[in-house]
C-alpha cells in the first residue's frame, strides 16, 4: 500500500509538534529553515524554493549572493535532514504525519507512514496454512530475525536517548549566609550551560532548588527527579579566595564518575561564575561522551561569524577580511568558541601563503586554537586549527593527533580532511595518503572550491596532470594557475605561458610557474627579470631557478624559504617544478634542519 498524502491542517499541526520537540526547540536556525520551506510548500510556492531564496529569507544573505561561494544552505539542509531523522527515530516514532526534506532540493515532502492492510478471513486462513507447511525451520528463522530487529531497535533507542541529569544547589560552606547568592548563581550558570548541550536532558532550576538546604540521598533524589546522574558540590569563600568542589555521581550505584576542584581569586563575580561553569560543563561532556554544544550568542556576533566564513576562501584579501570579521565577532562575544576556531583557521591559511610571516601567523593561530578548545573541547574545528598550528611548529606527532581527533569528532567536515592533507601529509612527502584525504574531502563536500583546489594541488604533487586539468574549471579563484600548471606538466609550455601571463591576479605559485615556464622555453631574460622582481618571495625564485637548471641559486632561495616555516619547504619539495632538487644532498640536510622527517 502506498503512503497517503496528509491534509493541510495535519501538516501544520505536525510542523508545530516537531518545532516544539527536544531536537528543534533550542535550535532557532534549523527551526526557521524547516518552518520556511514547509509554509512555502503549503502556500503552493514550491517552485520558488531555490537555494538562493532560502539563503536570503532564512539565513539573511543579501540579494544576489552566490550559493557556489557560500554553502550555508546546503550545509544547514544536511543538518536539517539529520535532525528530522533523529526526531522520527525517537520522539516522533509514532507520529501520523512524516515531514521529509529529500536530498538534492529544498522542497519538503509530506506523507503518512505506511501501515499494513487488514487481512480478510480467507487470507488469514491461507496464511495460516502456508505457515504450517513451511515447517519449524522457517518459524525459528523468523523468530531469530525478530529478536535481532528488536535488539537493534533497543540499541538504537538507547544510543539516541537523552541522558537525564540534575544539578543540585551548591552548598555554601562560608560562615556568612549572604554568600548564598554566589553559590546559587553558579548553580544557575551550570544548569544553563548544560541545557544547551545536545544529548542531555537537564532538570530545571525549580526542580533542583527544591532540594536546597535539605539532607540528600543521591538515590532518593535521583528517583524523585527521574535522572541517571547528579552533579553536586560546595563553594567556600574566605576573604577574596574561592574554592569550588564538584562531583558527578551515577545514581544507580552512587558511583563518583568525575570530580573537580576550582580555586580562584574573587574579582569579577559573573566572569568567575561563567568560567567555572564552563569548565565543569566541558568536563562533564568529556566524561558523558556527549558532544555538540548549541551556542547561545548575540545576533551581531553570529552574523559577523557567518560573514567571516563566507569570505574566508581564496587568498590575500579574502582571508584578511575573514580574520578581521572573526576578531569583531570575538569582541562581541568573547565566549563564542567557533569564532576563535575560525580565527585560528584564518591565520593558518595565511601562514600557508608563501609571502606571509609564518612565525607570526603560527603564534596567533595557536593562541586562538587553544582558546577555542578551552571554551569547547569537543569542537572539531578547534582541533583542526590546532593541528595546523602544530604543523607550523614542526610538531608532527601532536599535529597528527589533533587532526585525527578532529575527524573523530566530526567525520563529515571536509575542511579537516583538506587541512590534514595540505598541512601534514603533503609536507612530509606522504603524497598517496594526502591524495586519499583530499579525495575524502571532495566526496564529503563535492561543490566546495577550497576542497577542489586542495585536490588539484595534491594531484600536481602526484604528477597526475590530466586528472588535475579535468578539475581546474571548478577551482574558481585559481583556474588559470591550475590549468597553467597542468599544461606545464604535460610539456605544453607555450600554451602554459599564454594562460599564466593572462592571469591578472596571479598567486605566488602562479608567478613561480610562469618563471619556470619562461626558463623552460629558453626565455632566460624574462625569467631573470621575474625572479629579480620577487626577491622577497623565495618560492618564485626557487621555481624559476629550478626551471633554468640552476641548482645552486634554487637551493639558496629554498634555504631562505625555510626560515618562514617547515611545512612550506616540505610542501614546495613535492612540486613537480622542483623535481631537479629532490636528489640533492643539501635538501636532505635542509629537511633535517627545519624538522622535516626524511
Amino acid at each position: 500500500m502506498h503512503p497517503t498524502q496528509p491534509g493541510l491542517e495535519h501538516v501544520k499541526n505536525q510542523l508545530e509538534k516537531i518545532l516544539a520537540s527536544a531536537e528543534f526547540v533550542r535550535n532557532e536556525r534549523l527551526s526557521k529553515f524547516l518552518r520556511f520551506v514547509v509554509e512555502q510548500q503549503l502556500a503552493g510556492k514550491a517552485a520558488e524554493l531555490k537555494e538562493s531564496l532560502v539563503g536570503i529569507e532564512v539565513f539573511g544573505r543579501t540579494p544576489g549572493f552566490d550559493p557556489r561561494q557560500d554553502s550555508v544552505v546546503r550545509t544547514e539542509a544536511a543538518k536539517l535532514r539529520t535532525r528530522l531523522s533523529k526526531y522520527y527515530a525517537g520522539e516522533g516514532a509514532g507520529d501520523l504525519v512524516v515531514i521529509e526534506l529529500p536530498k538534492g532540493g529544498y522542497t519538503p515532502v509530506f506523507r503518512q507512514p505506511e501501515a499494513a492492510g487488514e487481512m480478510t478471513p480467507s487470507s488469514r486462513n491461507s496464511a495460516r496454512s502456508r505457515l504450517v507447511t513451511r515447517g519449524w525451520l522457517t518459524i525459528t528463522l523468523a523468530s531469530l530475525a525478530l529478536v535481532l530487529a528488536a535488539s537493534g531497535w533497543w540499541w538504537a533507542t538507547r544510543k539516541s536517548a537523552l541522558i537525564p541529569i540534575a544539578v543540585l544547589p551548591l552548598n555554601n560552606l562560608s560562615d556568612d549566609p549572604a554568600n548564598d547568592y554566589f553559590s546559587d548563581g553558579l548553580t544557575d550558570e551550570i544548569i544553563r550551560n548544560l541545557s544547551i548541550i545536545e544529548g542531555l536532558a537537564v532538570r530545571s532550576q525549580t526542580s533542583s532548588f527544591a532540594f536546597k538546604g535539605k539532607p540528600r540521598n543521591v538515590r532518593e533524589v535521583g528517583k524523585q527527579l527521574d535522572v541517571q546522574y547528579i552533579l553536586e558540590g560546595s563553594v567556600l569563600r574566605a576573604g577574596q579566595q574561592l574554592r569550588i568542589n564538584v562531583r558527578l555521581v551515577r545514581v544507580r550505584d552512587d558511583l563518583q564518575l568525575w570530580s573537580g576542584k576550582f580555586e580562584r581569586e574573587l574579582t569579577d563575580i559573573f566572569a568567575i561564575q561563567d568560567e567555572i561553569s564552563r569548565g565543569i560543563v566541558n568536563n562533564l561532556r568529556l566524561n558523558l561522551g556527549r558532544g555538540r554544544r548549541r551556542y547561545e550568542t548575540s545576533t551581531e556576533a553570529y552574523d559577523l561569524y557567518l560573514r567571516a566564513r563566507a569570505v574566508r576562501g581564496g587568498q590575500g584579501q579574502g582571508v584578511s577580511r575573514a580574520i578581521n570579521l572573526f576578531e569583531q565577532a570575538i569582541a562581541k562575544d568573547p565566549s563564542f568558541a567557533p569564532a576563535y576556531a575560525g580565527l585560528a583557521a584564518g591565520h593558518a591559511t595565511r601562514s600557508g601563503f608563501f609571502r606571509s610571516n609564518q612565525a607570526d601567523e603560527a603564534a596567533k593561530m595557536r593562541t586562538a586554537a587553544e582558546k577555542a578548545i578551552q571554551l569547547d573541547p569537543l569542537l572539531a574545528e578547534a582541533h583542526d586549527a590546532l593541528g595546523m598550528a602544530h604543523a607550523g611548529d614542526a610538531q608532527w606527532e601532536q599535529s597528527e593527533k589533533s587532526f585525527r581527533h578532529a575527524i573523530e569528532l566530526e567525520p563529515g567536515r571536509s575542511e579537516t580532511y583538506s587541512h590534514f592533507s595540505m598541512f601534514f601529509l603533503l609536507p612530509l612527502g606522504r603524497i598517496e595518503e594526502a591524495l586519499r584525504e583530499a579525495r575524502t574531502a571532495k566526496k564529503t563536500d563535492p561543490l566546495s572550491p577550497f576542497v577542489q583546489y586542495t585536490l588539484t594541488y595534491v594531484l600536481f604533487s602526484a604528477s597526475r596532470f590530466e586528472e588535475a586539468a579535468s578539475l581546474c574549471e571548478k577551482v574558481q579563484d585559481a583556474r588559470s594557475e591550475c590549468l597553467g600548471r597542468a599544461l606545464l606538466g604535460r610539456g605544453e609550455i607555450g600554451e602554459a605561458i599564454q594562460l599564466l601571463e593572462a592571469d591578472l591576479d596571479r598567486s605566488i605559485i602562479a608567478l613561480g610557474s610562469l618563471g619556470y615556464a619562461y626558463a623552460r622555453a629558453g626565455r632566460s631574460e624574462e625569467a631573470e627579470k621575474l625572479a629579480a622582481g620577487w626577491q622577497r618571495d623565495p618560492i618564485v625564485q626557487t621555481m624559476t631557478f629550478a626551471g633554468m637548471g640552476d641548482k645552486d641559486r634554487a637551493m639558496e632561495a629554498l634555504e631562505r624559504m625555510a626560515r618562514t616555516g617547515p611545512f612550506r619547504v616540505g610542501r614546495a619539495l613535492t612540486f613537480p617544478e622542483l623535481a631537479l632538487l629532490r636528489g640533492d644532498p643539501r635538501v636532505k640536510a635542509l629537511r633535517k634542519k627545519v624538522g622535516l622527517p626524511e
